[in-house]
């Protein structure tokens, strides 16, 4: 059957794929964020998975305003990395995993989670700025991946304990699936920034490291956190960090397994107003 062997957990900010598309990655200012994934790109050459669940959020890009799914699974061959405004990124498209994706949505459905499914989408910074991240700048993504996207952009978004139980159902159906893949799935978005208003800048360093602690740690109390937490302490966008509540509550200690084993921790600030958090969490073999 197959299995979630790990899970990877990074932001996704948008001025981190323009800095690798226009080769500004040794750079003074850039230097030290990208320092912080060396090992992760030689941890992914070593533990190249089968296929990735990749939990994002659009940037209204596939979506808009008039028409928001809380959660989405693309069940497509191919997604085309999405024009945002100013072209797409010069990265490989995205290929998918039909057959793993249209079961895991069957499952997940039964297991009374609402799905959108999504036959056609691009996807954008969102999903591709963490795959370049993890993968460099390769011809082709080292796997198929599933494009899981969640809204966080227009309230009501969904609460850290749904996300925590939905990511809970997620491995009950990759387990459940009858062929022998090994599945990596990721939570991306954050950590703490908001883009607008009189706060416009904010980063809370203390609580994006208390977050990082309690996400290995006790993930179950940690998705009690409510809304408001999340945005009086990590900013109107930090409600992003939701998402990767979806991909630990995915993993095997959640359902009485041993706990991960933490393989990479990183944190750094700024990055383009933004504090950067990463993660990789193992399940013991």
């Amino acid at each position: 059957m197959a299995r979630i062997t790990a899970s990877v957990y990074t932001s996704h900010v948008p001025a981190i794929g323009a800095a690798i598309d226009q080769g500004k990655t040794t750079e003074p200012y850039w230097v030290p964020l990208f320092k912080g994934y060396e090992y992760s790109k030689q941890w992914m050459q070593e533990n190249k998975p089968d296929v990735i669940f990749l939990v994002y959020n659009d940037h209204a890009t596939a979506f808009s305003l008039e028409l928001i799914p809380t959660f989405a699974i693309g069940t497509a061959a191919e997604f085309t990395p999405a024009d945002e405004g100013y072209g797409p990124r010069p990265v490989p498209k995205v290929i998918g995993h039909p057959e793993l994706a249209s079961h895991i949505a069957q499952s997940v459905i039964q297991d009374d989670f609402d799905l959108t499914i999504v036959n056609k989408m691009d996807v954008d910074h969102g999903l591709t700025v963490p795959l370049s991240l993890m993968c460099g700048q390769p011809q082709a993504w080292p796997c198929p991946v599933i494009p899981f996207a969640v809204n966080v952009v227009q309230y009501p978004v969904p609460s850290g304990r749904r996300c925590f139980m939905l990511g809970q159902a997620i491995r009950r159906a990759i387990e459940s699936y009858d062929q022998p893949l090994r599945v990596q799935i990721w939570g991306t978005g954050g950590m703490s920034h908001q883009l607008q208003g009189p706060r416009a800048g904010l980063i809370n360093a203390a609580w994006d490291n208390k977050f990082l602690d309690r996400l290995i740690a006790d993930p179950e109390d940690l998705s009690k956190v409510p809304h408001i937490e999340y945005v009086r302490e990590a900013g109107s966008e930090g409600i992003e960090l939701v998402m990767w509540l979806i991909a630990r509550g995915a993993m095997a200690d959640v359902a009485g397994g041993k706990p991960p084993v933490v393989k990479h921790r990183f944190f750094h600030v700024p990055a383009s107003n933004t504090a950067v958090g990463h993660l990789i969490l193992e399940n013991p073999s």
